[in-house]
């Protein structure tokens, strides 16, 4: 059942008074802070504790900013005729929800990412498809920038709903194959190889051993009970889903998931942008068992081509999947280099002067939101693995150097 919304001055979703509805028919195409979340840390989580966070960029829409910083749900929001904000609750303080985009179609409606796996999320998913006058039935297709929990979780249940199809990156559905223990031949065999690979990366940074047993034993009961869905198609870099009146392409744009996508609407302007580029918070690039070998070198290429990619589409707004959507894409790209460029100077002036540490002493000694004996345990390990992501560039740029061991140990390039 619809129920009867009204549009307001900013788009924003009103109930209880007569619908204003978008187009049945949109234009024809015109010839884009996470550790690992299945071993046990909430993705983005370290945002509360990154330094990150003093250059943003203005929002586009300055109440839902607002709702942003108050700590509320914003409501649901017609972006543009035919494009849809809904925000799904996530239990993340720091984020508190993520935002679905819904594209009209003109048999029902695709949506780009799904929510996190919980009741409260997927009625909020329903209530802002039916103000926007869908059902969940409606859904045909479930476009997921990548595969953390709060964008992918709920993409199954939709699915056993609707009958659409899931589309990730090639590099992203090799995650899911790899979490998906119960498909494995062997699947205790399995789970207890993973489990290796975690406390061989932890002893490797030099952990507490109280950190290691800790982060294992959650691993465990996390991999054990994990069961993303299985994806339907793969979207590769440069692709346009099929989405009749949309002219979509995926940009692949990996760092914070190996198969991180973008997708740029060059009729419509926008880019939507995932967890890749956020207007306030930095989003987590770190090493983790499953995760490529230099990921902040390629997140680093990654917002270069997006800054590239949506200079040459026209992009005059860009669409986050946390907090509001702002306009400068270039401005927070440049904000976001900085950032990276100045946390890799103060690790490698830590580096040099301890003269030899691990990657836990290394984080231990750097900037943060506070002091890091007050950060929650699960929060230091995804700051470890993102300050293990920067040595390994700086390492890349033979600006420092590893002497594997247990732990390996980091000294300056000289």
């Amino acid at each position: 059942m619809v129920r009867e919304t009204a549009v307001g001055a900013a788009g924003e979703i009103r109930p209880g008074a007569a619908p204003e509805k978008a187009p049945g028919t949109v234009p024809e195409p015109v010839p884009d802070p996470v550790a690992d979340p299945v071993a046990g840390a909430a993705p983005e989580a370290a945002a509360r504790v990154s330094r990150a966070r003093a250059r943003s960029v203005p929002s586009a829409a300055e109440g839902r900013r607002a709702a942003s910083r108050n700590g509320e749900l914003p409501a649901v929001e017609r972006v543009r005729p035919g494009l849809w904000s809904i925000p799904v609750p996530v239990p993340i303080d720091s984020l508190r929800y993520v935002l679905v985009y819904a594209l009209e179609l003109p048999d029902g409606v695709a949506i780009v990412d799904a929510g996190w796996d919980s009741d409260e999320a997927y009625t909020a998913l329903c209530d802002g498809l039916a103000a926007a006058g869908f059902a969940v039935s409606d859904v045909r297709a479930v476009l997921v920038t990548h595969v953390h929990p709060d964008h992918y979780g709920l993409a199954g249940r939709v699915r056993e709903r609707s009958g659409a199809w899931i589309g990730v990156h090639p590099a992203d559905a090799d995650l899911v194959r790899n979490r998906r223990v119960q498909d494995a031949e062997d699947p205790e065999a399995r789970v207890k190889e993973l489990l290796r690979r975690d406390r061989e990366l932890l002893e490797r940074c030099g952990a507490p051993q109280e950190v290691i047993t800790e982060a294992v034993n959650l691993a465990g009961m996390m991999r054990r009970f994990a069961a993303p869905a299985r994806p339907d198609v793969l979207i590769e870099d440069g692709d346009r889903p099929v989405l009749p009146g949309w002219d979509l392409r995926a940009i692949w744009t990996p760092g914070h998931s190996p198969g991180h996508l973008c997708f740029v609407s060059e009729s419509r302007r926008v880019l939507l942008t995932g967890d890749h580029v956020l207007p306030r918070i930095t989003p987590i690039v770190s090493v983790h068992p499953q995760s490529p070998p230099n990921p902040l070198a390629d997140y680093l290429d990654s917002l270069a081509k997006v800054r590239a990619a949506g200079a040459a589409a026209g992009v005059t707004e860009v669409l986050p999947a946390h907090e509001y959507r702002f306009r400068d894409l270039a401005a927070r790209v440049d904000h976001l280099m900085a950032h990276h460029t100045e946390r890799l100077a103060e690790i490698e002036a830590a580096v040099a002067a301890a003269g030899g540490a691990a990657c836990w002493e290394i984080a231990s000694r750097l900037t943060w939101s506070r002091p890091w004996e007050s950060i929650p345990s699960f929060l230091r390990r995804m700051a470890n693995n993102e300050t293990l992501a920067h040595l390994v560039w700086l390492e890349s740029r033979g600006r420092v150097r590893r002497v594997p061991g247990r732990p390996d140990l980091w000294y300056p390039a000289g």
